[in-house]
């Protein structure tokens, strides 16, 4: 008979992510084992297993979630705005916004993808790339914003370097929020705050 789900399983293995990508931040993806994963998510380790069969399933779906909650802010920012400075707006205030509140899962990202095995680390980098094309498109559509592609590939990519490396200094609790940072980083960026 196969084993039933719990009614709280979805909310269980986020937690269990979200101390997963504590540890692996502090410790790094090699410095932890499983016990040490079961541990820091009090919980025991065949538990652990029931919601990730490997050490390797707990990294790829620490990355992958995260990757795919900054898609959804890719999209709704694209949805919701009304023109293509307000989307590009929307979608820094949303990234800053994600990566505040995510900060462990965006430096195993930034940090460990080397420890995944060639197939899975295609499909994280797979990710990342739909990710940065999807702004490249929207940043293509700002006026003044440079149209041959190494030099628009480049201003996306400056876009990328200014706000993915924040989780090395910016503390959100500090005198400057996230929503500050991305109105700082959005002048920047958007040709009419030139």
């Amino acid at each position: 008979m196969a084993r039933t789900q719990a009614a709280d399983y979805g909310e269980r293995r986020e937690a269990m992510l979200d101390q997963a990508a504590a540890l692996f931040a502090r410790a790094g993806f090699q410095g932890a084992s499983m016990t040490d994963l079961a541990a820091a998510c009090k919980v025991s380790k065949s538990l652990l297993y029931h919601y990730f069969p490997s050490k390797e399933d707990v990294l790829f779906e620490v990355m992958s979630s995260h990757l795919e909650q900054l898609v959804d802010d890719v999209n709704e920012a694209i949805e919701r705005g009304q023109g293509d400075s307000d989307k590009v707006n929307a979608l820094i205030h949303a990234f800053m916004r994600h990566y505040a509140g995510a900060a462990d899962r965006h430096k195993v990202l930034l940090n460990e993808l080397g420890n995944l095995p060639e197939d899975r680390r295609g499909v994280i980098v797979g990710k990342q790339r739909s990710i940065i094309d999807a702004v490249q498109l929207l940043l293509a559509k700002l006026p003044g914003s440079p149209k041959d592609a190494p030099r628009l590939r480049a201003f996306t990519m400056l876009l990328f370097g200014m706000i993915n490396w924040t989780h090395t200094w910016f503390d959100p609790a500090g005198p400057v929020s996230p929503d500050e940072l991305a109105d700082m980083v959005s002048g920047l960026i958007l040709p009419s705050a030139r």
